[in-house]
């Protein structure tokens, strides 16, 4: 108080200052004007006098005034701090409980005797009190945030209630009950509406195999067996078409059906009355749109991704997150073209109205890209446009059948062109065309599909979270065995007058000879049926083979591939192809050693990993107990059940070959787990 009345009396002193300048300023003002002087030094003298009075008489009252208000503030400010109706403690960094306020004593001390926080919230052991945070602790079954902020400690000592709390880093820390927030929240979650779209995936073909006595039958168990599975999480079901539903259930029940890997999936293929084929559903989910059109949106596109992956399996999308579940089954193959011709007359008119086409693969094009190329290019030519065909790099194994076409007089020399080239040729009314892969990354101009709206995909690859957004047609069907097999198809369903040319068959027929490994792997009817069309059209097994010879430099590197190979976990093989002499079909080579590999007995899937222009490429092979398809997404890849790749960036090859192994180590113990 003494230094308060010190600071009192300074400002009781101005007034008379004030009155000495204006005494100075009258007598300045007689030497300027008597009168006006006069009159300025009686009102100096006035002010002086009334300041006087004033001093001397009021003076002790403003000074009690000012003293009894600073008790009562200080008194308010104590009050404030212990009967505030919120929960606050003063401690250190020690987390010591050194001055609680009443709220907090009524609500965590009423029975307890403890002197640290950590004994009333356990999740503070090691909390740091340094600066400003907001934790959150549990204390009987309640949630708290608790706020912490440093306490400056020239405020503690101006407070007579907290001056004994000496020494620095105090802190105050005030708790909030958000138990009856987070309740209602995880409520809200839970209650959430999901659509999801369920598609049965070989309806027609398992009804075509059961007598027709029972076909009625058995369409009502599969429909009890799907509306039991939904009635279990207390959704509903209806059917939209024969092979069709759409459900709506809570997403508190999706989290139970991602818990139990969607069981559905499991259950609906014991449905059996006779049919040798299993019955298989995919299942389109989608959530977090906002609103029922948009989920339902959602799940329309879930379900196209789970049938363009082979069908029998969960996609769920999750506004932009995409997640997958089951897809073990193994692809079935669809005994009807119908949808090979709608799409081939979707692709002629789409064609038909465009200047000019431009088509493009993966980079390291191979014989399937090239292909499939090929014939896309054989009927955009009868449809009179001008085609190009984007190549990068070209490694030897596909040179012999480049050189069949570009000594060619029949076709033109800018046939094919370097991205470079592609992307000068795009105009607004260019159509561009992707084969053999369906993932813009995975493209050899990923700008292509930026410059050009116009875009087709056909591919035989299972899709990704990465897919190529807005394609005015997309065809993809991951049982083909390649996309040059589909392209087959789709010529023959083009027009009257299709038909390929010789050289165009040999290489769209060799597509489907390197993707099948000689027609051993996913050859289906459909697939000879397409190598018959070929042959008709010209195609000739002789010179075909003759393209896949290798030379003395790839024999011999892939023999080297083979002798490296180490066998993992007793039935897997690993190696990694040399890069000595940096040989540009090392991928080639690495892929026809996985091949080789499978030859070895008990082994049930190959791995071989190759580095090439500051990449490493890994090809996974299997013949049917494992899905290599699975592991490959894994590390970022994808491909088919039995053949499979995957690419890695900025690793070593040690590196690599742990993450290849962790994978396998997974699925292994999953499937362990399972039996």
């Amino acid at each position: 108080m003494k230094r308060g009345k010190t600071d009192l009396r300074y400002y009781f002193r101005w007034p008379f200052i004030l009155g000495g300048l204006l005494a100075v300023l009258a007598i300045v003002m007689l030497f300027v004007n008597t009168n006006a002087g006069i009159v300025l030094a009686i009102a100096a003298a006035v002010f002086l006098l009334a300041a006087l009075i004033l001093y001397l008489v009021l003076r002790k009252k403003i000074e009690k005034d000012l003293i009894a208000y600073g008790e009562n503030f200080s008194e308010a400010q104590r009050d404030l701090i212990n009967n505030i109706d919120l929960p606050f403690v003063i401690t250190n960094q020690s987390g010591d409980i050194l001055r609680p306020s009443v709220a907090f004593q009524k609500q965590f001390l009423q029975k307890k005797k403890v002197k640290m926080l950590s004994n009333l919230f356990p999740g503070l052991e090691n909390a740091d009190f340094d600066e400003d945070s907001l934790l959150e602790v549990e204390n009987e079954g309640r949630t708290y945030d608790f706020h912490i902020t440093p306490f400056p400690e020239e405020t503690a000592e101006q407070l007579s209630d907290l001056s004994d709390l000496k020494g620095t880093g105090l802190y105050i820390g005030y708790l909030t009950d958000k138990t009856d927030l987070l309740y209602y929240q995880k409520t809200l979650e839970d209650e959430r509406p999901i659509v999801a779209v369920i598609y049965f995936d070989n309806y027609e073909e398992v009804l075509a195999d059961v007598e027709n006595i029972r076909r009625s039958l058995l369409s009502a168990l599969l429909e009890r067996k799907l509306s039991q599975y939904i009635g279990e999480y207390h959704g509903i079901i209806r059917k939209l078409e024969k092979d069709r539903f759409i459900a709506v259930f809570r997403n508190a029940a999706l989290e139970s059906m991602k818990a139990s890997n969607f069981s559905i999936l499991s259950e609906i293929k014991t449905v059996n009355i006779g049919n040798n084929i299993p019955v298989t559903l995919s299942i389109g989910v989608g959530l977090s749109g906002g609103n029922y059109e948009k989920n339902y949106d959602y799940a329309r596109m879930a379900i196209d991704m789970a049938l363009g992956r082979g069908g029998d399996q969960v996609v769920v999308k999750d506004g932009s997150k995409i997640s997958y579940f089951g897809g073990q089954a193994k692809s079935t193959e669809r005994s009807t073209r119908v949808k090979a011709r709608i799409k081939a007359q979707a692709l002629r008119e789409l064609i038909e109205a465009r200047d000019d086409v431009i088509i493009m693969g993966h980079p390291i094009s191979d014989l399937d890209c090239i292909g499939a190329a090929m014939g896309i290019y054989r009927v955009a030519a009868t449809s009179g446009k001008e085609v190009h065909i984007v190549l990068d790099e070209v490694t030897s194994s596909v040179k012999p059948l480049l050189q069949t076409f570009t000594t060619n007089t029949d076709y033109n020399a800018d046939l094919f062109v370097d991205p470079e080239t592609a992307l000068s040729m795009a105009g607004k009314n260019t159509l561009l065309v992707v084969v053999d892969t369906n993932r813009p990354s995975y493209t050899v101009c990923p700008d292509l599909l930026k410059r050009i709206s116009s875009v087709v995909v056909m591919d035989h690859h299972r899709q990704g979270r990465e897919i190529i957004e807005n394609a005015m047609l997309s065809y993809v069907e991951p049982f083909a065995s390649s996309t040059a097999e589909m392209v087959a198809e789709v010529v023959q369903y083009y027009g009257e007058n299709m038909r390929l040319k010789p050289a165009e068959a040999d290489a769209v027929l060799a597509g489907i000879v390197m993707d099948t490994n000689n027609f051993e792997d996913k050859a289906g009817v459909r697939t000879f049926e397409a190598a018959a069309y070929l042959r008709r059209c010209g195609a000739d097994v002789t010179r075909v083979r003759k393209l896949f010879r290798d030379t003395m430099e790839d024999y011999v590197l892939r023999a080297e591939t083979v002798r490296r190979a180490e066998v993992f976990e007793n039935y897997f093989v690993i190696s990694v192809c040399p890069t000595q002499g940096a040989n540009p079909n090392q991928t080639v080579v690495a892929a026809q050693a996985a091949n080789e590999l499978l030859e070895i007995r008990d082994i049930k899937a190959s791995f071989v990993l190759t580095e090439f222009e500051n990449k490493i490429y890994l090809s996974a092979r299997s013949i049917d107990e494992v899905n290599v398809q699975v592991m490959m997404e894994k590390l970022g890849g994808g491909g088919h059940r039995s053949v499979a790749g995957a690419q890695f960036t900025g690793i070593t090859m040690d590196e690599a070959v742990e993450k290849l192994k962790a994978v396998i180590l997974e699925e292994t113990g999953a499937k362990k787990t399972e039996a």
